[in-house]
């Protein structure tokens, strides 16, 4: 098989897939009496090959998730020279000394969780970009310390940090729906979060929230992001 069959026969399972999400994404918008450009879908590519990204690019998919810095990264490069400008949004847990090299890349970074990480981001910007850089704050929805996300009162405390901060700018809220959660009482809680941040920053409109399994009823609940990996590219290979 050469590289263009290749490339075709790819081109071709993503596009059928991305008409399945978008479909789907759809009808879930008007389940909720939401018009349908009201939800942007990312593209989650972790663990897929940079020429997934653009072959997706090509297709209109513009917003596209990672969550590690060094494929991240290289993606992003790529993707450059390329000449192809996407959104990259970085969703996994990020460490304080990778935040100057996220800071890069990224246009948004949806899993601050804490004031050190608010600080450390803060920093970077000022190194390494002109413009702010725009940030949600990931939610912990259960209070689980080892999945990320604020709760409490420490997700007000964050969300002031970044909202006070010269480079950063607060976008919204990003969060998971919990293991063993009904993804419809997690995704109204959120909703609930999100209606009290608006209030105290009325900018801070963005709701990130929803996978291939439950964004249906992320979208019922007001996500204004999808994040969408295996329904959009397929089943990840564990050994990747």
């Amino acid at each position: 098989m050469t590289d263009q069959t290749s490339d075709d026969g790819r081109r071709a399972e993503l596009t059928a897939n991305l008409r399945q999400v978008r479909d789907r994404i759809e009808r879930a918008c008007v389940a909720a009496g939401r018009p349908p450009e009201a939800v942007t879908l990312t593209a989650v590519t972790k663990t897929y090959p940079a020429s997934d990204v653009l072959l997706l690019a090509g297709l209109g998919v513009l917003d596209v998730a990672e969550n590690k810095d060094q494929e991240a990264a290289a993606k992003a490069a790529e993707a450059r020279a390329a000449g192809v400008r996407l959104r990259w949004h970085f969703v996994g847990q990020l460490q304080r000394n990778k935040a100057k090299s996220v800071a890069t890349y990224a246009d948004v970074i949806e899993s601050v969780d804490s004031l050190r990480l608010t600080t450390a981001l803060d920093r970077a910007v000022a190194a390494v970009r002109d413009e702010p850089l725009e940030v949600l704050v990931q939610v912990s929805l259960d209070g689980d310390p080892d999945r990320g996300g604020a709760a409490g009162d420490d997700l007000w405390r964050v969300t002031d940090a970044v909202a006070s901060s010269d480079g950063l700018r607060l976008g919204g809220l990003m969060a998971v729906a919990p293991l063993g959660w009904e993804a419809g009482r997690a995704f109204e809680r959120l909703a609930e979060l999100a209606g009290r941040l608006t209030t105290a920053h009325p900018g801070a409109t963005t709701v990130s929230a929803g996978m291939s399994g439950d964004l249906e009823a992320a979208v019922l609940h007001g996500a204004t992001h999808v994040r969408i990996g295996t329904s959009l590219l397929g089943m990840r290979n564990s050994l990747r």
